[in-house]
């Protein structure tokens, strides 16, 4: 299913209107997942497990969905979209039957690898499909809609959260995903179709193996590192030095794979290999506040937790909001000026988080949230949109997978490092336990984040120069 000029107008009313709604329903839920699970993370903690374990419920979710991402992506440019986001749809409903019923916080992480091989194909599938049924242009306007999925999940995923935490009920936190899953396979079912040039592929097997053994070596000793054994020990050094010699075999790999998971080619490019890297750097800020905030505001002057919950949404609430107004304003001075805006008030914030978490208050760290959200949705969608219109329908699904991919492994290993961070200082300092100790660890971790910030926006600013596009750019970009 492609755009072309005399399609209806874009709008849930327009001839491609039932399948924006469908994705926009596929799309709702990822975004309730990424912000429901924070806020009853002290609550799932006290009934399952230790602190120093909850990182591992982001961790493993998203390095599941991270190196999942490659591989769906590939399938998607040789049998089609469709076939994919319905896999996922169903892993994740899959998935998040399983959490509901797991019985020890060692099972409820293996269970959300389960429901991260879902969202593996679900996110960049919705991507890609709006990538191709509509223009550049288009695309600006079709930001408004997906972006308002984001800002009423982020109101409804934290509320329901704290609702369910503070009823006792975590375990709704999942089954909540069972209904949102049938009726967006159904409207997929229905709705969506595509014509699709089908090909034969090889499936790089030994990529995703070596991909999946070097990210896994690798978080894992962030996260176990000085808890389960000391920094410098045998087993840190299996991890550490195993992950990075994995991860070059697996680039040797890449090399001489007929379709490589990912395709360094691609890498090679300054637009694709840049825009690659503020998705990763975006992914690691997302993590730094969505993971730690409600475990920040709770641990440490004893905040509800749907206050919050809610107080983390308001970066959720401020990425749809910039996201949903930024299309203009990237096609009219060009999708690097409103990337380095975007992220120049997100390195602020992070910086102003940093400074001011030894004063924790609920309404400084909404505020805080709020501005940093607004920086990261104005853009990750111009550098997102600038990649997919750099290339055909034949490598879109790569290079939105590669986008994708980016941005799921900065969370992973963004949790990984920033938890780690965490950790020590609680190790080190009186414990979960001590309001202090807490305040210590996630002022450390908001650092952390800063430098994240900073280091993407420079990374941002190597982006090729561009301007404002044409009216036959505007039309048949994309395409």
């Amino acid at each position: 299913m492609t755009a072309s000029p005399d399609r209806a107008s874009v709008g849930l009313r327009s001839e491609r209107g039932p399948v924006l709604g469908a994705l926009m329903l596929a799309t709702g839920l990822i975004a309730i997942d990424a912000t429901i699970l924070a806020t009853a993370v002290p609550t799932i903690v006290g009934d399952l497990g230790s602190y120093q374990q909850f990182p591992w419920l982001f961790s493993v979710y998203l390095l599941a969905q991270a190196v999942s991402v490659p591989i769906y992506s590939r399938f998607a440019d040789t049998i089609g979209r469709k076939p994919i986001i319905m896999i996922g749809i169903a892993l994740f409903l899959l998935g998040s039957v399983l959490c509901g019923v797991a019985w020890s916080m060692g099972w409820l992480i293996v269970f959300r690898i389960v429901q991260g091989l879902g969202a593996g194909a679900v996110a960049p599938m919705a991507m890609t499909i709006v990538g191709d049924i509509y223009t550049v242009a288009e695309r600006a306007k079709v930001q408004g809609y997906m972006a308002s999925v984001w800002a009423i999940s982020s109101v409804i995923g934290p509320s329901l959260g704290g609702i369910f935490s503070q009823l006792d009920a975590w375990r709704w936190i999942f089954f909540v995903n069972v209904p949102l899953c049938l009726l967006a396979a159904w409207m997929l079912l229905t709705h969506y179709h595509e014509d699709v040039e089908h090909r034969r592929h090889r499936i790089d097997y030994a990529g995703a193996v070596l991909l999946t053994v070097g990210l896994t070596g690798v978080i894992l000793g962030l996260l176990e590192g000085g808890t389960a054994w000391e920094w410098f020990s045998v087993p840190s050094a299996v991890c550490f030095i195993g992950g990075a010699l994995a991860l070059v075999v697996f680039a040797f790999v890449e090399r001489r794979a007929a379709e490589p998971i990912i395709d360094l080619a691609l890498v090679s490019q300054r637009l694709i290999l840049t825009t690659t890297l503020v998705s990763f750097g975006i992914g690691a800020l997302m993590i730094g506040v969505t993971s730690f905030g409600p475990a920040f505001l709770e641990g440490s002057i004893g905040v509800a937790p749907l206050l919050s919950g809610l107080a983390v949404a308001a970066m959720s609430l401020g990425w749809p909001l910039a996201a949903a107004n930024v299309g203009q304003l990237y096609l009219r001075i060009g999708f690097r000026r409103t990337a380095l805006i975007g992220l120049s008030i997100a390195s602020v914030a992070a910086v102003v988080l940093a400074v001011t978490a030894q004063w924790p208050s609920p309404w400084i760290f909404a505020a805080v949230a709020f501005c940093l959200g607004f920086g990261l949705g104005w853009s990750a969608a111009p550098t997102l949109i600038a990649a997919q219109s750099s290339v055909g329908w034949g490598e879109r699904g790569v290079v939105t997978g590669m986008n994708a991919f980016a941005r799921s492994a900065g969370s992973a290993v963004g949790v990984a490092v920033l938890g780690a961070i965490s950790n020590a200082v609680i190790a080190g300092g009186g414990g979960a336990d001590d309001p202090d100790t807490i305040v210590s660890a996630s002022t450390g971790v908001f650092i952390a984040a800063a430098v994240v910030a900073v280091l993407t926006l420079v990374a941002a600013s190597v982006m090729p120069r561009d301007g404002a596009m044409s009216g036959d750019e505007i039309s048949t970009a994309g395409r």
